[in-house]
């Protein structure tokens, strides 16, 4: 006997799941409803099986193929337009004519006995028989009465309550003649139930009822897709779950890695090569998909999450389902009956509400509260870059089309021909991305000098040497799982807001420019780079004293690409040195702050043992500079800001220095005290590069643990501050501790809030209104300065639904006090 699997709705009340994906092929327990359907077939022998299809008909066909590898015989009838549950059988006739054949949806999950069905109808001599179940609610389905022998009396579809006259509803399971294809006309929509079967009845042909035991649920809705999952899960339905059971209930798959420290209560499932990390905890009725990820502290509770989802840190999902290849950040809700289609992004904060569904393709913003739908419009807003160019998870949010697509934007944007320099750290994320990155540039007519991994003051330098531009890729500071593709300038410089803001057009328009066989660049790699760079820094910063002074100093290259210069500076320095981590180390691209922190304790510890005059580390692209005292201290690095100044302005005595507004005013006190003055920038470090290179300028710094030297170039470089620290301390005579103590200590607070986008303009307006007569400075978000000298700023963040706020007073208490002060009015302006 043949079987025909009807697999051609819509399912218009599963949407946003249906939207992208047909039905049949919605994972229950992650297989296809359709596949524990046809596994079923092939359990009770029939193998040879004819599948209608018509809404994505090709996602059905490409997915199940011919049948071979469950071990069956597939062909399929193809609908132009819907036919109907009779129609789309009769659309099949050429496959059938030849014997009786059983008729199953591919979209009901059951583990009824077909072979009784189909022994009762044989026995019956039946031309119809239908497949009958009892339901506590028949309201849904159709109804059906049978006499004492199995024959049908009575259907009525979907009656009301006042209509119900049984619970014995049909399952659209049929056993049938091929004579009843004489009732179902051709090419038109015909019903079994509400066309066919009252004809049968009324011309007394014989239709009979089999009341099956057993699991039977017709997921048409959100409610009975779940419920189906928890069903599986709790062994109600006999279906095959492939995975091991690895306690009872909690099945894993092939080549998931759950970490010892996860939580899992079960019943759950966990699909192939997914990764669960420490921390996360994954609760009953709960299906996670092939290659999902699920970061630590994340919470997971009846939750349905479709395979090649990332599931952020500390996000919450309730009794959801959560489409494929979406990205749920850092601390996400979605609260129970919330549906997220496929490939969505659900911003970091972001909450949504219960039953709302969000459409696929949507982005909901950071920090958002989605209380109804998102159908067409997403509610978010687009933002490539952030502070550190653009950002994000790697293979997540940082995928290698991604890369491409950026870097054909960027290419688009410089002329056919010019040369742009490309750069990594010692990351193998950032290598492959790299390769993508060449590729595309080459591809749109753009010659490539790569250096491959060197620092990035290396890679800026490089740059600013007859490139038109550069990309750098790197690790993000302190997150070890996602990279930062950074855009420079011809002169090595952070791409300008205008720069930005260009590259960003073309990369939305997708309107990538393309070269011909004859136009693709080149790609070479310079040599003596490192040479190149460290002639150049001796050559512009002035190192006078430093070999006669006898100064031991301890270098820490945190096995970053930092150390890659250092061996051939330190020796032209002339300086008693003593490295340490100097080699590359892959596994740590990055460092996070307990990591930086432990690493400046034990460079204390070996400047103060050895004493040496002071200690240096670098962070892991030799971007940024850290300072620890000749007695082992650490130099915090708003200190080493004042530090670093208090020396430069007291050895030149004139100019100006970049500061951004941020600082503490106690920077103006040490410039004045020296005859110099401050240029207050944005938090922008490209308004920071900018006034760092402009005439005049001696110094500039972020309090981060940036530096500029102007002398040398524009931007922040911790191998040309380190060497021009030596040379300012060599000729000053003075030690770190000595000079630190002599300048006033800051009391600065910084806090962050949340803050919806929609909002944003309205707090700053609130911001200004609640500053009344007080002095307002509006160089970058909106700084109110007391009477009494206080000050508090408040800065919208570019890129996140976030709100900065720095306050400074005479002492902790009094900055304390004002940052409260402020956050109650930002706080009640977001409301």
């Amino acid at each position: 006997m043949k079987a025909v699997v009807m697999a051609g709705g819509e399912g218009t009340r599963l949407r946003p799941m249906t939207s992208s994906m047909p039905k049949p092929l919605l994972p229950v327990a992650n297989r296809p409803i359709m596949e524990h359907v046809l596994r079923l077939l092939k359990r009770h022998g029939l193998t040879e099986t004819v599948v209608t299809v018509q809404f994505l008909a090709s996602l059905v066909k490409n997915y199940f193929g011919d049948g071979e590898e469950l071990g069956m015989e597939l062909t399929y009838a193809n609908e132009e337009k819907p036919l109907g549950t009779a129609g789309s059988v009769k659309n099949a006739e050429e496959a059938l004519k030849d014997d009786a054949f059983l008729v199953i949806s591919g979209d009901a999950l059951t583990d009824f006995d077909l072979t009784e069905l189909i022994n009762f109808h044989k026995e019956k001599g039946a031309l119809v028989t239908v497949c009958l179940t009892r339901v506590p609610n028949p309201l849904e389905f159709g109804i059906t009465i049978v006499d004492e022998e199995g024959k049908v009396e009575r259907f009525l579809e979907k009656p009301t309550w006042g209509q119900v006259f049984s619970d014995t509803v049909n399952t659209g399971i049929y056993v049938m003649e091929p004579e009843v294809f004489d009732y179902v006309e051709p090419d038109v929509p015909v019903d079994w139930s509400g066309d066919v079967f009252p004809q049968l009845m009324k011309e007394g042909k014989p239709i009979y009822g089999y009341v099956a035991e057993g699991y039977w649920e017709d997921v048409g809705t959100h409610e009975s897709y779940v419920k189906a999952q928890a069903d599986v899960l709790e062994g109600k339905v006999d279906v095959d779950i492939d995975g091991f059971e690895i306690s009872p209930g909690v099945w894993v798959a092939e080549g998931a890695e759950v970490h010892p420290d996860a939580v899992l209560r079960g019943p759950l499932y966990i699909g192939d090569y997914a990764k669960v990390e420490s921390g996360a905890e994954i609760r009953e009725h709960t299906v996670v998909g092939s290659n999902v990820v699920v970061k630590s502290g994340a919470f997971l509770h009846r939750a349905v999450v479709h395979d090649n989802v990332y599931v952020g840190q500390h996000s919450n999902l309730r009794g959801c389902v959560v489409g494929k290849n979406t990205d749920i950040m850092r601390a996400a809700r979605i609260e129970d009956g919330a549906v997220i289609g496929d490939e969505c992004l659900i911003g970091e904060e972001s909450i949504v509400q219960g039953n709302v569904r969000v459409y696929p393709f949507k982005t909901i913003e950071a920090g958002a509260f989605v209380n109804t739908s998102v159908i067409w419009e997403s509610r978010g807003q687009a933002h490539l870059f952030g502070a550190r160019g653009v950002s994000g998870i790697l293979n997540v949010e940082i995928t290698p089309e991604l890369a491409v697509r950026l870097a054909g934007a960027y290419a688009t944007t410089l002329k056919k021909g010019s040369t742009v320099t490309t750069a990594r750290d010692h990351s193998r994320g950032a290598r492959a991305l790299k390769r993508a990155v060449i590729s595309a540039l080459q591809a749109s007519a753009i010659d490539v000098r790569d250096l491959e991994n060197v620092p990035l003051p290396v890679a800026r330098q490089q740059t600013a040497r007859g490139s038109a531009g550069g990309i750098m890729i790197r690790t993000t500071p302190g997150v070890p799982d996602s990279v930062d593709i950074m855009f420079f300038d011809g002169q090595g410089a952070d791409l300008s807001q205008a720069g930005q803001r260009k590259l960003d057009r073309v990369f939305a328009r997708q309107e990538y420019r393309r070269a011909f066989p004859g136009e693709i660049g080149d790609l070479y790699f310079p040599s003596s780079v490192f040479d190149s760079y460290t002639g150049s820094l001796l050559r512009n910063v002035d190192t006078t004293g430093i070999a006669e002074s006898g100064l031991k100093v301890v270098v820490d290259a945190s096995n970053g690409s930092a150390g890659l210069v250092l061996p051939s500076l330190l020796g032209k320095l002339g300086v008693d040195s003593l490295t340490i981590n100097p080699g590359l180390d892959e596994s740590r691209p990055t460092e996070t702050a307990e990591m930086r922190r432990s690493g400046l304790v034990r460079l204390g510890e070996i400047v103060a043992s050895s004493g040496a005059a002071f200690g240096v580390r670098f962070d892991p692209v030799g971007e940024r500079l850290s300072l620890v005292d000749e007695k082992g201290r650490i130099i915090e690095d708003d200190r080493a800001l004042l530090v670093m100044l208090d020396l430069v302005a007291a050895e030149r005595r004139s100019g100006r220095v970049a500061l951004p507004v941020t600082t503490t005013r106690i920077a103006e006190q040490v410039a004045a005290y020296h005859g110099t003055q401050v240029e207050w920038t944005t938090t922008s470090p490209d308004d920071l590069t900018r006034v760092g290179g402009a005439e005049g300028t001696i110094f500039g710094g972020d309090g981060k643990g940036g530096f500029i030297v102007p002398e040398f170039g524009s931007v922040f470089d911790g191998t040309a501050a380190f060497v021009r620290l030596i040379g300012l301390v060599a000729r000053t005579q003075l030690t770190l501790s000595q000079i630190d103590a002599r300048i006033p200590r800051a009391h600065v607070l910084k806090r962050d809030l949340a803050t919806p986008w929609a909002v944003k303009g309205l707090v700053m307006r609130r911001v200004v209104e609640a500053a009344g007569d007080r002095s307002v400075d509006t160089t970058d978000g909106v700084r109110v300065v007391e009477t009494d000298g206080r000050w508090v700023m408040v800065l919208p963040d570019p890129a996140e639904a976030v709100t900065h706020l720095w306050a400074e007073g005479p002492d902790d208490a009094s900055a304390q006090a004002l940052l409260d002060e402020w956050s109650a009015v930002v706080d009640s302006a977001g409301r």
